[in-house]
């Protein structure tokens, strides 16, 4: 099957936070697809992958980056698609700050649906629960995986006392 999400960041030292989407899409069953797309150093890539994305079958994009963070912006410039950015706290980062502000802080029209920093498992949650708008199997998945942490929530609550 044809990956429906693709998972792009900035630079592979973004990986490790980045896996966490893949991860979680892994659990739910979702195919991806986890590459690197550079906005600064490789934008002629990062135009052409923007550009083709849906007609390559991705449905939802989640896009990682640290520093100044255009990666999400820039993808989301060149696609209709959903855009998921993922703040990273990189080397050179802030605090990762400016990572989040350079996400969150689009002008109207360029939308870019943002998560935490360093949250891309909540990114995957985010897209597979886009896709399971229209997948009854994925959205079974999901109320699942929600059961399951209420679960342990009240499991943890029950050995408090």
């Amino acid at each position: 099957m044809k990956p429906t999400v693709a998972i792009i960041m900035g630079s592979n030292s973004d990986l490790p936070v980045m896996q966490q989407a893949a991860d979680i899409l892994t659990k739910f069953g979702v195919n991806y697809h986890l590459t690197v797309v550079s906005a600064h150093r490789t934008p002629d890539r990062m135009r052409t992958f923007a550009l083709n994305a849906k007609n390559e079958g991705f449905k939802v994009i989640i896009a990682g980056a640290g520093g100044a963070a255009h990666l999400p912006g820039m993808v989301a410039a060149y696609t209709t698609l959903p855009v998921i950015g993922v703040p990273v706290k990189s080397s050179n980062s802030i605090d990762g700050w400016d990572s989040i502000l350079s996400i969150l802080q689009m002008p109207n029209g360029v939308p870019v649906a943002t998560v935490a920093l360093n949250a891309a498992k909540n990114a995957g949650i985010l897209a597979a629960q886009i896709l399971a708008t229209y997948d009854e199997t994925l959205a079974t998945t999901l109320a699942s995986y929600k059961a399951e942490m209420e679960n342990d929530v009240l499991k943890m609550a029950e050995g408090m006392g």
